[in-house]
């Protein structure tokens, strides 16, 4: 399939309205991996990524897989990995890749070119990256995201009981989530401006109940995409995700990886499991 550089927030749109808010998440953890039955290795890890591969390709708006469980078995799972992103592409099939990556300088620059630059065999139509040392550092992927048509999906309110002691912080009557939020929103300005979904997405967790609200964020206004983890196994509720993001539950992704994949191994159960979550959603959602 050619490669387009057609901004990744619209094409983001198309596949929601044409699947369902679901992001298919491929998370090859030990417990999973040996819940199918296979081995924990690098054979076990490439029968159980491409089993999702072949279950989710045409079928859901975006696939996540989490990069950590393919490094971990080093350079083989990394061709993997790189397998998983080339045939999901090949399929027409979206890709979030889940790095959190964060740095500054040549550093973020060379973590853009590896994820998001059009001749990288890791790259991927969107990342997810931490904003720990200032939005501004993020600037390398932003720019190059814009370049080539990609995403980047940037941390702002987690669900983990540690966040909000550094992303609900207020400095100049601001807290750092809403911070990182203002600076999607300009990123997103002329996407907005077209009436189109920005590129520049945040990841605000499904059970982080009305913090959205309460720091002022205002994701409608600014176009921006959520990336929503934590719906299903963890907690994550339709009513929740009500609750969390009010009107702007319409840009939504709703991420779900452990309540999906228990339907493996099989390739018919897996899809359905995905398809079943994708419409479910959109329906109880309206979207």
């Amino acid at each position: 399939m050619q490669e387009t550089t057609t901004p990744f927030g619209s094409r983001l749109q198309l596949a929601m309205e044409a699947y369902g808010p679901l992001c298919a998440g491929l998370d090859p953890h030990r417990e999973l991996v040996q819940g199918w039955g296979l081995d924990y290795s690098l054979a076990g890890l490439e029968r159980f990524a491409m089993t999702c591969v072949e279950a989710y390709a045409g079928q859901v708006a975006i696939v996540k897989p989490q990069s950590a469980f393919f490094e971990v078995f080093g350079s083989g799972g990394v061709r993997v990995l790189e397998r998983v992103l080339a045939d999901l592409r090949a399929a027409g099939t979206l890709t979030l890749l889940d790095v959190k990556r964060g740095d500054i300088g040549s550093t973020m620059q060379a973590y853009a070119d590896a994820y998001l630059g059009k001749d990288s065999d890791l790259r991927a139509d969107a990342v997810t990256v931490s904003p720990f040392l200032g939005y501004e550092s993020l600037r390398p992927a932003l720019d190059l995201a814009g370049q080539t048509g990609r995403g980047v999906f940037v941390l702002a309110l987690t669900s983990n009981p540690e966040g909000p002691s550094v992303q609900h912080a207020m400095r100049d009557d601001l807290s750092v989530a809403a911070s990182v939020a203002v600076g999607a929103a300009l990123d997103n300005t002329a996407a907005v401006a077209r009436g189109e979904l920005g590129s520049i997405g945040l990841v605000i967790g499904a059970t982080v109940g009305t913090a959205v609200k309460d720091l002022g964020i205002d994701l409608v206004a600014a176009g921006t995409p959520v990336l929503a983890p934590g719906f299903g196994a963890q907690g994550g509720t339709v009513d929740a995700l009500r609750q969390t993001f009010g009107a702007a539950v319409a840009q939504v992704l709703a991420s779900s990886s452990r309540e999906v994949l228990t339907a493996g191994p099989d390739v018919a159960s897996l899809r359905a499991a995905a398809t079943d979550a994708a419409y479910r959603l959109r329906d109880l959602l309206a979207v």
